[in-house]
């Protein structure tokens, strides 16, 4: 009696102050303050009535004060939305097992029909205080300008070198993302410019999808940066040194440049960080952004991840603001190096991935090569400087993921063909877009020397591009390796 007294007046009262952890199959869980006073009151009725009626029959339930009090569980949580969860009674099933252990034999134990455990709301509310942090946040972010991030409301231009099929999408999320922004692309071709001025459509890399009114071309870089507060920089790699050093005299120093290109300079072996520091100068405000994002999907506004990374916080921070919206999630990091390398070497990965499916290897193979593959990018990676939980991040493992298992990868592409024994000189000669992954493993070999890290897939797709062994070699290389341990 004076344990029931206990709970009714003074654990029923505390129970908004404590938030109650889950507990184990068989307890019954209480859901708020005024359901523990009702219960409490229940709990009572229920001791006195078997008291005096089935206090006899052992497969009842009955109440006993010990194993109440052995069901209770402090959580630590401070939530107001965890505040929900307190365990009250426990059945004759768990009190029985820890009463008659002694016992040689026990009863059936039977649950009476009333008696059934609530449904958890926990997922429910954990989802909606997610909901609510996100919507929260949003706001402070929005700063009350109609969801508008500030640094998207303090744009009004936004240049991009290069109007690949990249550069084209990540054009098209800018123009979408702020109906006011100016966006132009720098191109080459006059003709093309044209289709995109006038028809609202890449019609070399993107013909199915049309532009945002506000996105614009033109041939000359001059008029193009003029006034822009960014610029994004699609370019491929091999020929972005010609870009930058020709163009240098119309890029201010301190115009911040986003980077969209992946891979290596076959000449020097450089990332384009260092390559961007060598042409403009190292005090030139830049970011890296890469991750798993097909053009063709971001044009479709399906579901997308990138990581923007930059040595500067705020920076990477406003590549978050600009390119964010529904469809186009933007991580940050501070890991550029590590970013960069992951990109960089993915694509040559790829071509591997490529070469299993056009051998016919099976699923098996494929698994095994992108699975060494990853492991012999990681151990690059951090030789050279980068954290390694950059490479299971987007840029990394999500990249890999991407390049290595779907059909739109152009990398994959060529290392299909080279699988089924097309020569790749063929293979370049009939693709109009860059696959990065074949000069770039040209450098892979340069850094397994300078680093003094094995990497025996990565360098066979160099062998097999360089046109020294054939696909079918390099697999039974690889395959008759010494057996070594995981690391």
């Amino acid at each position: 009696e004076i344990s029931l007294f206990f709970v009714f007046f003074v654990m029923a009262p505390c129970s908004s102050i404590f938030s109650w952890r889950r507990p184990t199959p068989g307890v019954y869980v209480l859901r708020s303050k005024s359901t523990l006073l009702r219960r409490s009151y229940n709990l009572v009725c229920l001791h006195h009535h078997h008291h005096h009626h089935n206090h006899h029959n052992p497969n009842q339930i009955s109440f006993h004060p010990s194993s109440f009090f052995r069901s209770f569980r402090i959580s630590s949580s401070s939530s107001s939305a965890s505040r929900t969860t307190t365990t009250v009674l426990t059945s004759t099933e768990e009190h029985s097992t820890s009463s008659s252990s002694s016992s040689s034999s026990s009863s059936p134990r039977t649950r009476t029909n009333n008696a059934s455990p609530p449904t958890t709301t926990t997922e429910v509310a954990e989802w909606r205080k997610l909901v609510r942090w996100s919507k929260i946040k949003r706001r402070r972010e929005g700063g009350g300008n109609g969801g508008m991030s500030d640094a998207l409301r303090r744009t009004s231009k936004v240049v991009v070198f290069g109007g690949g099929s990249f550069g084209t999408a990540m054009a098209s999320v800018l123009g979408q993302n702020k109906a006011s922004l100016q966006v132009v692309l720098v191109l080459r071709d006059e003709a093309l410019c044209k289709d995109i001025n006038e028809k609202r459509i890449n019609s070399r890399y993107l013909p199915d999808y049309e532009l945002p009114p506000n996105v614009s071309a033109t041939t000359d870089i001059e008029a193009a940066v003029e006034g822009a507060q960014y610029a994004v920089h699609a370019v491929p790699v091999q020929a972005s040194r010609a870009f930058f050093t020709k163009n240098k005299a119309h890029i201010a120093p301190t115009l911040p440049i986003i980077c969209l290109s992946k891979g290596l300079e076959v000449s020097s072996g450089l990332t384009m960080a260092d390559l961007i520091a060598e042409c403009l100068g190292e005090q030139q405000p830049l970011a890296i952004m890469s991750g798993p994002s097909f053009a063709v999907e971001v044009m479709q506004q399906k579901p997308t991840s990138v990581v923007a990374a930059s040595t500067d916080v705020a920076l990477a921070k406003t590549c978050q603001q600009l390119f964010a919206c529904p469809y186009l999630r933007v991580n940050q990091s501070n890991d550029v190096l590590g970013v960069e390398i992951a990109g960089a070497l993915k694509n040559v990965l790829a071509i591997a991935a490529g070469i299993v499916d056009g051998m016919e290897l099976g699923h098996n193979a494929m698994a095994g090569i992108v699975q060494q593959g990853c492991s012999e990018i990681r151990w690059l990676a951090t030789a050279m400087g980068a954290e390694p939980t950059t490479i299971f991040g987007l840029a990394g493992v999500g990249d890999i993921m991407l390049t290595c298992f779907v059909n739109l990868s152009r990398n994959r592409t060529v290392g299909v063909r080279l699988g089924k024994g097309e020569k790749l000189e063929d293979i370049l000669a009939s693709s109009s877009q860059v696959a990065e992954g074949v000069a770039t493993a040209s450098s892979v070999l340069a850094l397994a020397q300078e680093y003094r890290v094995s990497l025996p897939v990565l360098t066979a797709v160099a062998t097999v591009v360089a046109g020294k062994i054939s696909p079918r070699e390099a697999v039974y290389e690889i395959m008759m390796l010494p057996q070594i341990a995981e690391r």
